[in-house]
């Protein structure tokens, strides 16, 4: 299905910020994570995180709106990794995007699928070498119409 004509997509501002958290926050719960299991200041939380990664990270934030209001957005930034950064730029610089949510009155549309184009090509703009995120159920097929390709990551839930 094609993207209807009256959601238009542009960067988010950082006065979006909170949108930006709350769409994050409702992912959580629209995966079943209950909100027990969130923490209370959440919001905090994120904020700080969206802080410091557009200080150190480039990160960046795309909307997608109707009517003037937010319906979609999604977060991309420099990955930092989970060890320390020994190989060159050239052969390992990723990216990293996270918390792709559309509002689920405006789901199918390819709304998703076009916010994350627009992350990555702003990762691409920095020169990552790869892009990398976690993906819900609903969302795996979305990004492997992409491109994006399952990996070798392993997990043990203990």
């Amino acid at each position: 299905m094609s993207v209807t004509p009256t959601v238009h997509f542009r960067e988010a501002i950082p006065q979006e910020d909170a949108l930006i958290a709350q769409h994050f926050y409702q992912l959580w719960r629209d995966n079943d994570v209950s909100a027990e299991s969130i923490r209370s200041d959440w919001l905090e939380v994120i904020l700080d995180f969206i802080s410091r990664a557009r200080r150190e990270l480039y990160y960046k934030a795309f909307v997608a709106e109707t009517g003037g209001k937010v319906i979609g957005s999604t977060s991309c930034q420099l990955f930092t990794g989970l060890y320390p950064h020994v190989l060159a730029e050239h052969y390992r610089k990723y990216g990293y995007v996270w918390g792709v949510y559309v509002d689920v009155h405006f789901r199918g549309q390819g709304i998703a699928k076009q916010l994350t184009s627009m992350a990555v090509d702003h990762l691409r703009i920095l020169n990552c070498t790869r892009v990398i995120l976690h993906a819900s159920p609903s969302g795996k097929p979305v990004y492997e119409r992409l491109g994006f390709s399952t990996t070798n990551e392993m997990r043990l839930d203990i």
